[in-house]
């Protein structure tokens, strides 16, 4: 398939240099996302350093071309056509700890770095603040992006500061900046609609002294609980925003959905919100289900469902997803 850009040489082996391994051409994403979904894209560059993943980011911007981001690649959904141009993944995760942990404590985070393995280290040092993160998949720059939060707490709580490269430039963000919101911030809303997306390179979390000795304790019941009530098999995490005073979840199962297959893809018999990869699962599968969980849920409770992943890649044939009030096919 012809790439939606003219990409050079020159910015080709650019991104080669930069990139671990070297530049991979037609690369299946699949394996680069939680759902364990996605075709191929045109180009990936896998860089592993901070510093290359700005050089990269500066060059993709001098030329103009567009790209996508992969961090942990959770909460989203990659096309089956794959992604025409570039793929940069984001495995920087270096983490800056602070000797001194007596009080109050900024850690400073590479942005690649996975969430979950931050919040069982921080515990381990004696930290708190970051112990609800301790089974939530992704990295700290999707985890800032998303505003992720579970169990009473979420990045919004303790966030410090990012540095955000945006448009060839890199300056901090402040909290006062970021716009955030029940998983969401101004970075997610501007990611959105941008060709050349704003990206975190480094996050700062404050964290405070486990004085009391509860992070261990409150960690091993977090991931008890995930155990309990979240499906293992392959997911992308909740797929759709809780409405207003409800819960999704609650929602599809009421509506009579859970354990709804199409193709490779079911409605967890665990959790309503999750759907699972059983092996083969399609975007196409997925987009399926989640329309028949809109549309029922819809119709039985005139509550519209408002996906919470992301939608990545080349859907200009499709699959779209269906509005269930007016039955208008939408563009993820």
């Amino acid at each position: 398939m012809p790439t939606a850009f003219p990409i050079s040489a020159a910015l080709l082996d650019r991104l080669d240099a930069l990139s671990r391994g070297g530049l991979q051409r037609r690369a299946p994403l699949a394996p680069y996302t939680s759902f364990r979904i996605g075709g191929p894209a045109d180009y990936l560059a896998v860089v592993q350093r901070v510093d290359d993943l700005r050089a990269a980011l500066d060059a993709l911007y001098e030329a103009g071309a567009p790209y996508l981001l992969l961090g942990g690649g959770s909460n989203m959904l990659i096309s089956d056509a794959g992604v025409r141009g570039i793929v940069l993944v984001n495995q920087c995760k270096a983490v800056t700890w602070p000797e001194d942990v007596t009080g109050p404590v900024t850690v400073t985070a590479a942005s690649g770095a996975p969430l979950a393995g931050l919040a069982r280290e921080a515990i381990k040092r004696g930290l708190a603040g970051l112990s609800w993160a301790v089974s939530i998949p992704g990295t700290v720059g999707g985890a800032v992006v998303g505003n992720a939060g579970a169990h009473g707490g979420d990045i919004a709580g303790i966030f410090d500061w990012a540095e955000v490269w945006s448009e060839g430039k890199t300056r901090r963000w402040r909290r006062e900046d970021m716009g955030f919101d029940y998983r969401r911030s101004r970075l997610k809303d501007l990611a959105a609609t941008a060709s050349q997306p704003p990206v975190v390179l480094t996050a700062a979390l404050r964290l405070h002294p486990d004085r009391e000795g509860r992070a261990a304790a409150d960690a091993a019941r977090y991931i008890e609980h995930r155990r309990r009530t979240q499906p293992v098999h392959k997911s992308a995490g909740s797929i759709f925003k809780n409405p207003p005073g409800d819960y999704a979840g609650r929602l599809i199962e009421a509506a009579g959905l859970k354990g709804r297959c199409r193709g490779g893809a079911c409605i967890s018999t665990l959790h309503a919100n999750f759907i699972v990869n059983q092996g083969d699962a399609t975007a196409a599968d997925v987009i399926a289900l989640m329309n028949l969980a809109r549309q029922e849920v819809w119709r039985r409770f005139h509550i519209l469902l408002e996906p919470e992943i992301l939608f990545a890649g080349d859907w200009t044939r499709g699959p779209h997803l269906q509005d269930p009030r007016t039955s208008e096919l939408i563009h993820p």
